[in-house]
């Protein structure tokens, strides 16, 4: 009889990929909200930097905040040896909506957001004779200013800058305390391209290339198996479907629009409940999944070895766990270390190494356990992919005032650098630093349909350029490759990778089989209809 998957367990499969993939974002940086209008006429039409400002109390020097600066006002300068050192003074009214009480000497005003508009502040500013004007925003974020809808053009001739609350507050702070309190005011440039950009498009497409070989490999090896114990079997016998290699679930359609639910109901508790308790409790769950996935990985490569094949074949009964091989018992406590410590020691510098060993392992076994059995599942689950990256990355601003995948992404409110279901590397040559990002989802979802690309070539014996893997495998590189240009191009803000890697992998894939006439096959069966999937088909026969 046919070996058909289960329901429920297709369902919990997607589930669990929903859970782990839930986050699918490229990013690099800090983020800047922008207003809803953002006009641009005569004197207000700068770009958008974000602006450094190193402090100094007296001859001490003390934090350096990061602001950003004006839609208006002149440039700043990039380098730090050309920018001014300048005293700052409380502005008295403090939202600097009208002239200030306190004479101005060329130094730079604190002042408060509200009451009036930001060019009325820079225009009292500069009449009183500040420098520049840092302006204390009302929430713990950068916000974009730009000028007024119905405003006249605008002559502003000094910088413009504006500061996270809780930047403001320290140098106000410091002002009452009657410190003398200096800063600069410049704004380095960004590379267009970061060496991080290059290792992390080569660590996603050395992923699903290492994935999906594995997974093929797999598939290969379970059919030649089945060909062997059918070799002397009835007509009847030969013409049912084999089963699927054992530890394999395949998805359906049903779970594949589950996805969109699970996904989606999971992102908003991340939302919501986004706290340092919060990632505490995904830190374990990372951590253990890290420890199954590089296990699973460890025991497979090491199989592959002479020395360690008699360890992998032979197994002893583990209580409430089974039999378990002799490898996987001599690697397990390697494992369980490794995810421990990386745990423990996430906040240092270098912590990211450990983060993203695991995450890979751990998406090289979702993407080998768990398989779409057809194009169609895989359309349909991309398609759910692509429609919810688009939601919850632009379409939520409307509904929760900030895009909610962003936000997760970044672990706002937690007290951490980001949540850890996403693989990073710092960004080498930023004078901004941070981290170059991409979330699980934008590896495991097209990896899932790079993977069954190869499966079906090597199971219906198509070479490398006449299949479909080596095609999709470039779509795939290339619309990540075109995220990280739209992400450059939009300043730094996250871009939902999906958004251009779907149309890339899903379009070439659909495209190919159309044109080729195995659109049929694809759509409908995740073999060709052959008895002996192993035995390399005649040129006659294709």
């Amino acid at each position: 009889m046919e070996a058909a998957p289960k329901r429920s367990t297709s369902v919990l499969a997607v589930v669990v990929i929903a859970l782990i993939s839930s986050v699918s974002l490229v990013f690099a940086g800090d983020i800047v909200h922008q207003d809803d209008v953002a006009p641009k006429k005569p004197g207000c039409d700068n770009n958008f930097v974000l602006v450094k400002v190193p402090t100094w109390i007296g001859d001490k020097e003390e934090e350096e905040f990061v602001g950003v600066g004006a839609r208006f006002g002149p440039t700043l300068e990039s380098k730090e040896k050309d920018a001014d050192k300048s005293r700052i003074a409380l502005a008295d009214p403090p939202d600097c909506c009208r002239t200030p009480k306190n004479r101005l000497t060329g130094e730079i005003i604190l002042v408060h957001r509200g009451n009036c508009s930001f060019t009325t502040k820079a225009n009292v500013a500069e009449a009183a004779g500040a420098s520049a004007i840092l302006i204390i925003n009302n929430r713990t974020e950068l916000f974009k200013m730009v000028c007024e809808a119905d405003e006249p053009d605008v002559d502003i001739g000094i910088p413009v800058v504006m500061l996270p609350q809780d930047a403001g507050e320290s140098l106000k702070e410091s002002l009452e305390k009657k410190s003398n309190v200096y800063v600069q005011l410049y704004s380095p440039k960004r590379p267009l391209v970061d060496v991080a950009e290059v290792f992390l498009w080569l660590m996603a497409v050395g992923t699903i290339l290492c994935s999906s070989y594995w997974s093929a490999w797999s598939a290969r090896e379970a059919a030649i198996e089945q060909d062997k114990l059918l070799k002397d079997a009835s007509d009847e016998y030969l013409s049912m479907e084999p089963p699927h290699s054992s530890g394999v679930v395949e998805i359906n359609t049903t779970s594949a629009i589950v996805f969109v639910v699970v996904a989606s109901c999971f992102l908003v508790m991340l939302y919501k409940l986004m706290s340092y308790w919060f990632i505490e409790v995904l830190v374990v769950l990372f951590a253990i999944g890290g420890v199954e996935g590089l296990q699973t990985c460890l025991v497979a490569l090491l199989s592959c070895f002479t020395l360690f094949e008699h360890a992998a074949k032979t197994f002893v009964k583990v209580p409430f766990l089974g039999a378990v091989s002799y490898l996987t018992l001599g690697v397990s406590p390697f494992c369980v270390t490794f995810a421990v410590v990386w745990a423990v020691y996430r906040r240092i510098s270098f912590a990211w190494i450990g983060q993203d060993i695991l995450g890979v392992a751990l998406i090289i076994t979702v993407i080998q356990i768990i398989q779409v059995p057809n194009l169609k599942v895989g359309t349909v689950l991309l398609s759910c992919a692509f429609l919810y990256d688009i939601f919850w990355v632009f379409v939520s601003k409307w509904m929760f005032h900030e895009s909610v995948m962003i936000v997760v992404a970044r672990g706002d409110k937690s007290g951490e650098d980001g949540i850890p279901m996403l693989l990073k590397i710092p960004r080498m040559f930023d004078p901004w630093g941070g981290y170059s990002i991409i979330g699980f989802g934008d590896i495991i979802l097209p990896g899932l349909l790079v993977a069954f690309s190869l499966r079906y070539d090597w199971l219906s014996n198509k070479s490398l350029r006449a299949g479909y893997f080596l095609w999709t495998m470039i779509a795939y590189g290339l619309g990540l490759l075109t995220t990280y240009v739209a992400l450059n191009l939009m300043d730094g803000h996250g871009q939902p990778a999906l958004l251009y890697i779907v149309p890339f992998t899903l379009g070439t894939f659909i495209t190919l089989g159309i044109k080729r006439g195995d659109l049929r096959h694809l759509w409908t069966r995740c073999e060709p209809d052959r008895i002996c999937p192993h035995v390399r088909l005649q040129p006659s026969e294709q």
